[in-house]
């Protein structure tokens, strides 16, 4: 599927449940662009992933460009520019995040004073994320206990990116969702929002 018909099959679809088996069919299910017809890589990839993280294998995912071979939201095709995104869905990764968070927290409110302004905007985007049960580590500031959890977390990332891995030349970025429900939510809504503004956009190209 390319990006054009990409966008036609999802115009056809009229109810949320239409929308939501779309999202499954093509976004959140099957073997994802980057690796081709490699179902065995994919497999290797995402156990070296979830052997790290003590995580099972069908609970890392692909997303974004890497999974369908462009962006609908950035209306660009997947190239060696682009990331791969790995979404790991595990209640228990998630918990055990967010037990050092809470120390991380209890810290914070004692230091908020010495805080600089960056570190406490980026929290805030951090904690918008989590309220949507989605761990980004990219969103936590640097002070405090979390630098060890951020650097092992990216250097870990970083050993499979660029070559590294079979997911081959690209640069590998991941954040952990607290179930499926919530990754498929977060794309459903996602996806939701973009046919409704790909209809806006449609039906004033028709009126020019």
């Amino acid at each position: 599927m390319d990006i054009d018909s990409f966008f036609e099959d999802l115009h056809k679809k009229s109810s949320e449940e239409e929308i939501l088996d779309f999202c499954r069919k093509f976004i959140l299910h099957g073997t994802p662009y980057v690796f081709g017809s490699k179902d065995e890589d994919f497999y290797e990839f995402r156990k070296r992933i979830g052997e790290k993280f003590n995580v099972p294998f069908y609970e890392i995912y692909i997303t974004g460009s890497a999974k369908l071979g462009f962006s609908p939201f950035k209306d660009k095709i997947f190239d060696y520019d682009s990331d791969i995104d790995v979404a790991l869905v595990s209640p228990q990764l998630f918990e055990r995040i967010m037990f050092d968070i809470g120390y991380y927290q209890m810290q914070f409110r004692k230091n908020r004073a010495v805080v600089r302004e960056r570190e406490l905007r980026m929290y805030h985007e951090f904690l918008e994320y989590v309220a949507l049960g989605w761990i980004r580590p990219d969103k936590l500031p640097v002070s405090f206990q979390m630098r060890t959890f951020k650097d092992d977390w990216f250097d870990f990332f970083r050993s499979i990116s660029n070559g590294k891995s079979e997911v081959g030349n690209y640069q590998v970025n991941a954040g952990v969702f607290k179930s499926y429900h919530h990754l498929e939510t977060y794309t459903f809504l996602g996806i939701k929002d973009l046919k409704g503004q790909r209809s806006i956009e449609r039906v004033n190209g028709t009126s020019n």
